[in-house]
């Protein structure tokens, strides 16, 4: 799947797992909205392009996860764009192993070093940069990722990146990747308020009205968090806490599900933690989290 949609008189999206988006200038110039997941899809990427006449003037990632930025380094050698992102995100985006380690919490092994969370290297400016296309307004979406972006064009469409799931992703993968909860709840509070002639999430359909899927992933978040409070009744160490959690949602144990259901679990409790809904014991030289 990797169909082209046009969205408004000058933006387009390409209809794949993790959308990117078109903008383009006056001139045929046009920007992307993050590049795909891998080389194949900075290939297509590029082949897109050219069968349009559009000529590639930069790359905005709303954020550094392998699935946006894979498609960077390749785009990047082929045609010398400039690629543009925020914050902590940029740092990631240059050095990419910064994720699988991230994730894991210290050197990744190769289970954790392939193209789903570890992309291709590629040099990236701040937004900030005289260069970035001044008639995209630049949305703060934190709280998937640590300075997730979102981008509304001059068309009024907004790519809105993994800020919302859609109902068959949440159904899926259950515990959806989160960096910050509270961050998080606080984006789809300010996305559910959001007017736009569309709405382009990355992992969910496009759609005029982004209110529905605002909710479903808030009550997703809080179903999660409820069953962690429940399941703490009893005092746990984190590993029994991300066993009993997946065996609850039929979830399967891998390297990756560990590094990334781990790390959303251990953000839920930070939150649950400074909200003195739960509460940490040490025992026995063992950190026992409880209600």
């Amino acid at each position: 799947m990797f169909e082209l949609k046009r969205a408004g008189e000058k933006t387009y999206y390409v209809d794949c797992p993790a959308k990117i988006g078109i903008c383009l200038t006056d001139n045929g110039e046009a920007y992307l909205i993050d590049s795909g997941n891998d080389k194949d899809a900075g290939k297509k990427l590029l082949k897109l392009l050219e069968e349009n006449c559009w000529q590639l003037k930069g790359i905005i990632n709303t954020h550094s996860h392998a699935d946006h930025i894979g498609g960077n380094g390749y785009l990047q050698r082929q045609t010398g764009c400039k690629i543009f992102a925020r914050g902590v995100e940029k740092a990631f985006v240059c050095a990419p192993v910064l994720e699988p380690s991230f994730l894991y919490g210290g050197y990744p092994c190769k289970d954790l070093r392939h193209k789903f969370l570890l992309a291709q290297e590629s040099e990236a400016s701040e937004l900030s940069d005289e260069a970035f296309p001044k008639e995209l307004e630049v949305l703060s979406l934190k709280g998937h990722s640590f300075d997730m972006i979102g981008i509304r064009t001059a068309d009024d469409v907004v790519f809105l990146a993994d800020c919302v799931s859609s109902e068959s992703t949440l159904q899926k993968y259950q515990i959806s990747f989160l960096y910050d909860v509270q961050e998080y709840l606080h984006t789809l509070e300010v996305v559910e308020k959001m007017e736009a002639k569309l709405f382009v999430p990355a992992h969910a359909p496009a759609a005029e009205d982004i209110g529905p899927l605002c909710r479903l992933n808030r009550q997703k978040v809080f179903e999660v968090s409820g069953k962690m409070q429940e399941l703490l009744k009893v005092p746990m160490c984190f590993e029994t806490l991300l066993k009993r959690l997946l065996e609850e949602y039929g979830l399967d144990m891998s390297f990756e599900q560990y590094a990334l259901v781990g790390s959303t679990v251990r953000s839920y409790l930070s939150w649950l933690r400074d909200q003195g809904k739960v509460q940490v014991l040490f025992e026995d030289c063992s950190l026992l989290w409880k209600s």
